[in-house]
């Protein structure tokens, strides 16, 4: 597919409350005489441009801006392309990379009724993130990340309803598992 921008080699995966606090501070610079979709555009593309560079925690806030212009946009891929720019687009085999980086020592996983506030360096991710991490590193062989997977598929069916993030993983589950085969095909 021409105009896609190839995966970056992996350098580092920063912690979520350093992306985020750059995020801001970048956000705090744009000129507030731009349009939203100028700012979101620009702000994209400081974060894009530092995924690029091998920060995988970029990656992942990407991630989750392209599924939620996606979201915004009612699913129109066009839409996105033209906000974010032309080989932005944040697809399936950079997800797959960035979920094979994720360390899962340091996901933070709030639990009902929890206060407290991450670890500096703690990776927070979106439930349909953390469902294709486990995902990836399940497949990997990971037997703690599979058993943590299919825990988290339990609630799925009910959380559908509420969480339209949630057929971003159905996708890229499904996109995983068709990626799998023909290497399975080609095996001797």
């Amino acid at each position: 597919m021409s105009g896609v921008a190839p995966v970056p080699a992996f350098k580092v995966f920063s912690p979520t409350m350093r992306v985020d606090a750059l995020l801001g501070d970048w956000r705090a610079e744009l000129p507030v005489e731009l349009s939203a979709e100028e700012r979101e555009a620009q702000l994209y593309d400081r974060a894009w441009t530092e995924y690029l560079a091998g920060d995988y925690g970029f990656g992942l806030w990407c991630w989750h801006e392209t599924d939620r212009l996606t979201n915004s946009f009612n699913g129109s891929v066009k839409e996105v392309t033209r906000v974010l720019g032309p080989g932005h687009f944040f697809g399936f085999s950079h997800r797959r990379a960035v979920a094979e980086k994720i360390p899962l020592d340091r996901i933070h996983r709030p639990r009902k009724g929890e206060m407290s506030t991450p670890r500096p360096e703690a990776i927070v991710l979106a439930n349909y993130q953390l469902l294709c991490t486990y995902l990836v590193h399940a497949k990997l062989g990971d037997a703690k990340a599979k058993a943590q997977f299919e825990i988290a598929l339990l609630d799925l069916e009910d959380r559908r309803r509420t969480d339209p993030y949630l057929r971003f993983f159905e996708t890229f589950r499904d996109l995983l598992d068709r990626s799998a085969k023909p290497s399975a095909a080609q095996a001797p």
